[in-house]
């Protein structure tokens, strides 16, 4: 099949979408609005409100253009929220895996040397990116190592500063030593399939908010694993791993263990009333969730 659908302006997309029943009446400039987010991005924030079936593309009644635009400043603020979070458990994350795996290898290289992976193939992947990632890094500290010392690769925590969140995960899935794996984990009150699968959550959630992608109720192809013994407060009820609420839940299990005193949750809850109109079912959240012990701290 060919595609066939042609440019459309902004004044242009207007029309058509005031056709299909959305009233844009109560937005100002609502050509300057689509001109600027983009109508392919704030289709994302339309689609919710056509009835069915989508596929005719025709607006409920009571639906605004006005309505569309809360619930993209609505995810936009939502991003910020997490992606505050996700720096905190980032930095940790770093210096967890740095600091416990330097003490019980006692070796500063250890992330440059195969010795210590389960895994060759994936060990010579890794330090094919980390090259990369030497070659075109300007940090002053990378510079200043590779003038002033002969070692091929700077010290493990030098390295762990400038490779991707997602090749610092599948380091620390690659480490042999099962005593450091757990230990790390552990650190984060977890176990090591646990981390692995929250590691990996974090980074899509991380890359879903550096490229601005809709996250509120965005559903996840990858499930996360939960905890089945958890060692600190967690879920009592069921709730779906593939939603929005779940990684709330993920960053929360993560930031009270770093930070104590974080405002996460209250910063939440002023997001929410912010924008009532907000279904949070979309998002994975359950009515109880205020009473989950995880989110009773």
């Amino acid at each position: 099949m060919r595609y066939t659908k042609q440019y459309s302006s902004p004044s242009e997309l207007l029309v058509i979408l005031e056709n299909r029943g959305l009233d844009c009446s109560d937005t100002e400039n609502a050509e300057h609005i689509l001109r600027s987010i983009g109508y392919y991005r704030l289709s994302g924030y339309l689609y919710p409100f056509l009835k069915a079936p989508k596929s005719e593309h025709i607006y409920k009644s009571d639906s605004t253009l006005g309505k569309a635009l809360s619930l993209y400043e609505f995810d936009r603020e939502l991003r910020l929220l997490l992606f505050n979070q996700i720096e905190r458990i980032e930095i940790a994350v770093r210096s967890a895996i740095t600091n416990i795996a330097c003490e019980e290898t006692e070796d500063v290289f250890w992330m440059s040397k195969s010795e210590y992976f389960a895994n060759t193939d994936k060990f010579n992947k890794t330090i094919q990116l980390v090259d990369k990632e030497i070659q075109a890094s300007r940090e002053d500290f990378i510079l200043h190592f590779k003038e002033s010392y002969e070692e091929p690769y700077p010290p493990s925590w030098m390295i762990a500063e400038i490779i991707p969140l997602g090749t610092l995960t599948r380091v620390y899935e690659n480490i042999s030593s099962n005593q450091i794996r757990k230990k790390i984990a552990r650190y984060f009150g977890l176990s090591v399939p646990v981390f692995i699968s929250w590691m990996t959550i974090i980074t899509l959630t991380r890359n879903s908010c550096c490229h601005h992608a809709r996250l509120w109720n965005r559903s996840l192809s990858l499930r996360a694993l939960t905890m089945t013994r958890p060692l600190r407060p967690w879920l009592e009820d069921d709730v779906q791993q593939g939603r929005v609420f779940f990684t709330l839940c993920i960053l929360k299990h993560f930031i009270d263990i770093i930070r104590p005193d974080n405002d996460f949750k209250q910063n939440l809850l002023v997001l929410l009333e912010k924008y009532p109109m907000i279904d949070t079912q979309a998002m994975g959240f359950v009515d109880n969730w205020l009473e989950q012990p995880l989110w009773e701290c």
